[in-house]
């Protein structure tokens, strides 16, 4: 069996879910029974075949709905594997911390080609932290307490999860000196990220090698799956540039989330209306089971 889940904020309607499960009847998916997780906010469609002929039954039917297929048995997560810039917080790091150096729109601009996978993500962190030279170690700390802040839902996403017997990494193509206090203050397990090279108080210009980027965050996806002792259905990715292509897609739910054309195009599911507690949606966990603090 398959669910399909509709989330919305408030605005999904019991013809909707009617209107759903039409589709789904006439689309071939042989479709069950349906029901609220949280009425308003996020139902669950069980249907009995073709699942991606659901998803495209159901994606883009419904305004400011968000859906997601899967298999009804593994829709549990014991792991999840996240980016952190755009995913976990709302900013891209280098970007806000190039803005101290007065070259935000020079860097940014590199950061927004790096992440629609129009470069390559070493060599463009390469540029990027070379133009960053000089910049003063306490700027870090001043564009961590001024700039960063955390997705909405990302601390009751990861804390629920965790708190159902989930581990949870961060995996960045930033920079630890964010990566670590970001991933405590939302609950993570361990972050992983790239380190910035300092010398007498500021930056060189240069990123210790290697750089973590796309093959480390599919590795440690696999690695995590193994330590855990788990199915790869049972894993969660989620993150929104093309360095998160490839766990996303070796994920057991593979999640694109408000990202960037090439990684909505190819992941399993996607988030473009909601936050990240859609996430727990996903997984069945109604408002009143999520960890708040």
């Amino acid at each position: 069996m398959f669910t399909a889940t509709l989330i919305a904020s408030g605005t999904l309607t019991a013809g909707d879910i009617s209107t759903a499960m039409d589709r789904l009847r006439d689309a071939g998916c042989a479709p069950g029974v349906s029901g609220w997780i949280d009425e308003g906010d996020a139902a669950d469609l069980i249907f009995g075949m073709a699942p991606n002929a659901a998803r495209v039954a159901l994606e883009g039917a419904f305004a400011a709905t968000d859906v997601v297929v899967q298999s009804s048995l593994t829709r549990t997560k014991a792991l999840i594997v996240a980016d952190m810039d755009s995913t976990m917080i709302t900013v891209e790091c280098i970007d806000e911390l190039a803005d101290y150096a007065g070259i935000k729109p020079q860097i940014a601009e590199i950061t927004e080609r790096a992440m629609r996978g129009e470069l390559d993500f070493e060599a463009a962190l390469d540029a990027r932290v070379a133009l960053l030279e000089g910049l003063a170690e306490s700027d870090i700390e001043r564009c961590l307490a001024e700039r960063v802040t955390i997705m909405p839902g990302a601390k009751a996403l990861v804390r629920t999860m965790r708190a159902r017997g989930a581990v949870a990494v961060l995996v960045s193509g930033g920079f630890t000196r964010f990566a670590e206090p970001v991933a405590k203050a939302i609950g993570f397990d361990r972050a992983i990220a790239n380190v910035l090279e300092i010398e007498g108080g500021v930056l060189t210009g240069t990123v210790t090698k290697p750089i973590v980027g796309s093959n480390t965050k599919l590795t440690t996806l696999r690695a995590a799956i193994a330590e855990r002792g788990i199915t790869v259905e049972e894993s969660l990715a989620v993150g929104d540039g093309a360095n998160d292509l490839a766990m996303i897609e070796a994920a057991g739910l593979g999640v694109a989330y408000h990202a960037k054309p090439v990684v909505a195009a190819a992941a399993a599911a996607r988030v473009d209306h909601g936050d990240l507690t859609a996430l727990l949606y996903a997984q069945g966990i109604a408002k009143q089971h999520w960890v708040l603090d």
